[in-house]
């Protein structure tokens, strides 16, 4: 294992101490526990959002905290859950007077624990929302049991912006409803990442193999073999993606190209060449494409491109400036 670090189990710690040095006039943490991550803006009368999840992903979850986007975010060790307490904990430092969202993936452990943070919030009369991100077309055929990885993002920057326009926290749950059942994601591993505290790899693939449809923790996907070109790998997913969610020539879509760690941006460029060359000849419209780091899997090498079916309230909660130590968005 060649990683730079001091201890394995202070992993997500001293890369919480960085971040809150680098970025204090962004972001802080609940006196006492450097895993419950909250803006330093906090804005009276605003719903608060709040999101969690394991280490090893970043931008997602903690990076999306920040101005137009998200408030607080429990965070848990490599691949692992935050606890309810400090998803709690974060849910008292950013509630400000409008509600709370939650808004996190669909795994078994994130839905256990932010359940619970909900009902002891309720306990302290803090009215809450949840919704998961469920947008991977391969891991299930049932959309409710789906895994949620890179097309979170659509609803983080949907919901994000109906807050941010002093929405209620029922006008910004349905802003994030409305993401999600227009978002889909289909995603490809080429190579294994290493847990630090494991010290291996989580998975084996051979030299010349890839896997399609692996989970971002290495859960298995629905075929492994050789590795396809840019080309094949864009006509696949696109297959998958348009099977599950028909687009009708004329529509429009915002594309997301997502590297999972380990991927060069030119070759997140050569796939996002190959599936916009797909949309063009379908009539299918692209209102904007992000191509990049949106959420990954420590340094495994691999993709996923995400499709999310806009309508003009979309474009504009989409379009809305953010800014976070992670992204930003003129």
């Amino acid at each position: 294992m060649k990683k730079i670090i001091n201890a394995p189990e202070n992993y997500t710690d001293d890369m919480l101490k960085g971040i809150y040095a680098a970025h204090p006039d962004q972001v802080k943490y609940v006196e006492g526990d450097l895993r419950c991550y909250c803006t330093a803006n906090k804005k009276d009368g605003k719903v608060a959002i709040i999101t969690g999840g394991g280490t090893g992903h970043l931008p997602l979850f903690l990076g999306y905290v920040g101005d137009g986007l998200l408030d607080g975010c429990g965070v848990g060790g490599v691949f692992q859950s935050p606890s309810a307490e400090q998803i709690y904990n974060v849910s008292k430092e950013v509630e400000a007077g409008a509600g709370i969202l939650y808004l996190y993936g669909n795994y078994t452990g994130d839905i256990m624990n932010f359940d619970m943070a909900a009902e002891m919030c309720e306990m302290d009369d803090i009215e809450t929302r949840s919704i998961v991100g469920a947008d991977d077309v391969n891991s299930n055929a049932n959309p409710d049991t789906r895994r949620g990885v890179a097309g979170i993002f659509f609803m983080y920057k949907c919901a994000g912006a109906k807050a941010a326009e002093m929405g209620t926290l029922d006008e910004v749950l349905a802003a994030a409803q409305k993401a999600k059942d227009n978002t889909r994601t289909v995603g490809f591993a080429l190579t294994p990442c290493i847990i630090p505290e494991v010290g291996h790899s989580n998975f084996t693939l051979g030299e010349n193999e890839m896997a399609m449809g692996m989970g971002i923790h290495g859960e298995p996907g629905v075929w492994n073999g050789p590795i396809k070109t840019a080309d094949e790998l864009a006509e696949e997913s696109m297959k998958t993606l348009l099977d599950d969610m028909p687009v009708k020539e004329g529509e429009e879509i915002c594309v997301l190209v997502n590297g999972l760690g380990a991927t060069s941006i030119e070759e997140l460029y050569i796939l996002s060449g190959s599936v916009r060359k797909i949309l063009d000849e379908k009539g299918i419209k692209t209102y904007r494409t992000f191509v990049g780091e949106y959420a990954t899997s420590m340094e495994m090498a691999g993709a996923s491109i995400s499709i999310c079916k806009v309508d003009d309230e979309m474009k504009k909660w989409i379009d809305m400036p953010v800014k976070t130590p992670f992204y930003t968005q003129a």
